[in-house]
């Protein structure tokens, strides 16, 4: 089989004396390049488009996106021809530098680099009019992958074993993860949303799909923005996989973990809760941000 997710298993976390039980879902395990959230996003997506009869995908993002990755991986594997609209159009003569960029191109993906004033107009009817005037027809795929099938697959990662957890954490990215997370979590659960961008905006979003009002966003631990990163954050993953063999990616699942273990430290958790913690995968991402990092001479993700 091609996905696994029997290999998401609970992967406990020892903390000594703090009087949790912490475990990480690790969704980071069912594929390679499709995994986590972004096979659980794709999984229905894919489907719809091939019921339609479609042989091409377009999506969009940005120069480190786990999902333009994922997108063209998966396109390769399922025969569809792929189409990313790529937020830089400074990015265009960089691909060959750019790893993300440049896993996708060699999976097939054909790249249309756009300016941020284009970018933005990436929901607008009439901007994805003229994208199917040049590009003929296509298979709409969201930025983040995020629509009501991408939030069906999403509430399939929760299964009858975590039932027992007080609560489930999540990164943050669009919302389509925690809303399926929301939607499938059992009476007496909360759900955390840790995000990885800054703005109030995404409550907003996830209300659009989320069936309950059982969750909260926890707000401190961007790191800046999207793709901010720091000497603390990188020697924070390079620890934990040290002590776990549990790589984090340095954009999502590392901050949110980075947040679980500040917030446990603080006993915001009451004694005895058990957290499941979602690894939601985008471990493709540590290579750009390590060339990031070389340039501005700070500590590698290991």
């Amino acid at each position: 089989m091609i996905f696994k997710p029997e290999n998401s298993v609970n992967q406990q976390i020892h903390l000594p004396d703090k009087g949790i039980e912490l475990y990480v879902k690790r969704e980071d395990k069912i594929h390679p390049f499709v995994s986590g959230n972004k096979y659980r996003k794709l999984k229905y997506n894919l489907e719809e488009a091939k019921s339609l009869g479609h042989d091409t995908l377009l999506t969009f993002g940005g120069a480190f996106s786990n999902h333009i990755a994922a997108v063209a991986a998966a396109g390769k594997i399922f025969g569809f021809k792929t189409i990313g609209i790529i937020r830089g159009d400074e990015l265009r003569a960089k691909v060959a530098d750019n790893e993300t960029l440049r896993f996708a191109k060699a999976n097939g993906m054909r790249f249309e680099f756009v300016s941020r004033v284009v970018y933005r107009k990436k929901s607008d009817a009439v901007f994805l009019k003229d994208l199917k005037a040049f590009f003929g027809n296509f298979y709409l795929v969201p930025e983040g992958g995020t629509n009501a099938l991408a939030v069906r697959g999403c509430e399939e990662i929760l299964n009858t074993e975590d039932q027992g957890f007080d609560y489930v954490c999540s990164a943050v990215g669009t919302g389509g993860t925690i809303s399926g997370l929301i939607n499938c979590s059992k009476p007496g659960q909360q759900v955390f949303g840790f995000p990885a961008l800054k703005g109030d905006f995404l409550k907003n979003d996830i209300s659009k799909f989320a069936k309950q009002t059982n969750w909260d966003l926890i707000t401190n631990y961007h790191f800046g923005g999207y793709a901010k990163i720091n000497e603390d954050l990188v020697m924070f993953i390079n620890q934990f996989k040290a002590d776990y063999n549990i790589p984090l990616d340095p954009v999502y699942t590392g901050k949110m973990m980075f947040g679980i273990f500040d917030l446990i430290k603080k006993e915001f958790f009451p004694k005895k809760s058990k957290v499941l913690a979602i690894h939601t995968g985008g471990l493709q991402g540590i290579g750009g941000m390590n060339s990031v990092l070389k340039k501005k001479n700070l500590p590698l993700i290991i």
